[in-house]
């Protein structure tokens, strides 16, 4: 069986939920999922210039990230177990400012979000999962920063059902700290 890579662009404008090349056989199979010129062929651009994984629990949250300077376009796809992944468009600009969509990202479905620039990143997880990131830029450590997963002006329905209820969330004293959408908006006055 052969999948060819299929690219949906998503209600917020230069986000994409795609489905990677993925090819099987009696040996088992392949996926391949980037190739800068199929990317560029289906109108986007995202230059390669760091490879990360993550390693988490079930019950971990992480918050809605993003770096202040030297934005970060990311890849993310969870190569084994599943993520609820939450993306938020940041662009005070853009119609669709402080919108949210989520995505169940799993080993076994393979699909993969294009996170834009200018655009927050988080997940619940699911199951012990590992979750690759692909990025535009390298990481900024000064620019890191972030809004709190409970924010209640983005208002994330996060699928807590899904670990056993909230009381089991693990999370980090960083993103217990973060900002609140309230004050990204000030911030970016």
């Amino acid at each position: 069986m052969v999948q060819k890579f299929d690219f949906q662009e998503l209600d917020l404008k230069g986000a994409y939920l795609i489905k990677p090349f993925y090819a099987t056989d009696n040996r088992g199979g392949l996926i391949k999922d980037y190739n800068v010129d199929t990317f560029k062929a289906n109108g986007i651009d995202h230059d390669l210039k760091e490879v990360f994984y993550t390693i988490s629990k079930r019950g971990v949250i992480r918050a809605t990230h993003f770096q202040l300077v030297k934005q970060q376009a990311k890849l993310v796809r969870c190569i084994s177990g599943h993520v609820y992944d939450v993306i938020v468009d940041l662009r005070p600009d853009s119609p669709t400012f402080g919108q949210w969509r989520g995505f169940h990202l799993t080993g076994e479905n393979t699909n993969m979000l294009l996170v834009p620039q200018f655009f927050g990143h988080g997940y619940l997880v699911i199951e012990d999962s590992v979750v690759s990131y692909k990025c535009a830029e390298v990481f900024y450590g000064e620019g890191d920063s972030g809004i709190m997963y409970n924010d209640p002006d983005i208002g994330i329905e996060w699928p807590f059902e899904l670990i056993g209820g909230k009381e089991n969330l693990i999370i980090s004293e960083k993103d217990l700290n973060l900002m609140s959408f309230m004050d990204y908006c000030e911030k970016m006055r």
